[in-house]
């Protein structure tokens, strides 16, 4: 059965918001009154993938019979808004802690590969929303929300510390070869518009 308490909706409500905001500061050229008209839009591209992301580490962990609850970062909150200010975003808004007696490396691996194979699905969404929406508008629109989740799957794919892919990687490095090479397609793609196929 899958709870949220109180301060874990609070900590993801936070969490994407700032994030969602950090984001519209970049997509703005960093024009703060451009970044408010903007805030809905990232909600929809950069939040929703942040919000998905979370809550599939947090779905498999229960699957597998763990208690895992989000729990913001506020020093990452806060450098994602120091480093959007100078034109990038380092995004570490916090994580889903898991709690068990003992977790295998292969919960551990499947755990950590669900937040950016999510990323990776819904980059592949829009894309192909891209490719069906008749407005240019919203084209360009789905065109960024696969670029933003195609990013932050790789980014989080990283095999180091304590990012998702160390624990993908300890666990089967095949698997996270294959995740990481379709996520640097996808970002490749919708970054710089070249095709592999």
């Amino acid at each position: 059965m899958v709870k949220f308490t109180a301060q874990e909706i609070r900590d993801i409500i936070i969490s994407m918001f700032v994030i969602s905001l950090a984001f519209a500061f970049i997509f703005s050229g960093r024009d703060l009154s451009l970044t408010i008209l903007l805030i809905p839009l990232t909600f929809v591209v950069v939040g929703l993938g942040f919000v998905l992301h979370e809550l599939a580490h947090k779905f498999v962990a229960i699957r597998y019979g763990y208690w895992a609850e989000y729990k913001m970062w506020v020093q990452g909150l806060v450098l994602a808004l120091i480093t959007a200010y100078f034109g990038i975003v380092f995004a570490a808004p916090g994580a889903v802690y898991i709690h068990g007696n003992y977790i295998k490396s292969s919960e551990n691996g499947k755990i950590s590969l669900a937040g950016p194979l999510t990323n990776i699905i819904l980059a592949a969404l829009f894309l192909v929303s891209a490719s069906l929406l008749s407005s240019i508008g919203l084209a360009r629109i789905a065109i960024l929300g696969a670029t933003v989740n195609s990013f932050l799957a790789v980014f989080n794919l990283v095999p180091l510390g304590i990012f998702d892919g160390a624990k993908v990687f300890r666990w089967n490095p095949i698997i996270w070869i294959v995740i990481m090479g379709v996520a640097v397609l996808l970002w490749i793609y919708t970054t710089f518009g070249i095709s592999f196929i």
